[in-house]
Order: C-alpha cells, then structure tokens, then sequence
C-alpha cells in the first residue's frame, strides 16, 4: 500500500469511528430522556399543599451580628493596612 492509501484508509477508519460514538451518545440520550419520563409517569412527586401561613423575616439575628461584622471588617482592614 501507498502513503496515499495509508492515508487515506485511517481518514476512514477515524470517520467510521467518530461515527459510531455520535450514534452511541444519540442513543445514550434518548434512553436517557425515556428513564425521566418513565420515572416521573410511575413515580410523581406528590404535591405539596400551599402555605396559609405568612413567612416571618426575624431580623433579631441581624442586628445582634451587625457589630460583629463591622467589628471584623475592621479588624481585617487594620491588619491589611488599608483605611
């Protein structure tokens, strides 16, 4: 065989092989999407009942941490030099 043939029969070979991976990966998704849809038709997450109750914001943490940082800011600050 020739360098030209050499050549040309590994082009092929890559094609044929680069091929048979893309199908695999199409066919590697579609199992996979029919999985999710089997698995949601027989297994549903059960649906949750809306809360009636408001959501409180409790901002006692807040202020209780709010000298805490300000105080490690400055700290940090005055470690690194800066104002």
């Amino acid at each position: 065989m020739t360098n030209a043939e050499l050549l040309q029969e590994g082009i092929n070979l890559m094609f044929a092989g680069v091929g048979f991976v893309m199908l695999f990966l199409f066919i590697l998704i579609y199992a996979i999407e029919l999985m999710s849809k089997l698995v949601n038709t027989f297994f549903p997450e059960p649906v949750k009942a809306p809360s009636t109750k408001p959501i409180q914001t409790d901002n006692h943490d807040l202020d209780r941490l709010r000298p805490v940082i300000v105080a490690a800011i400055t700290h940090h600050r005055r470690q690194q030099g800066l104002k």
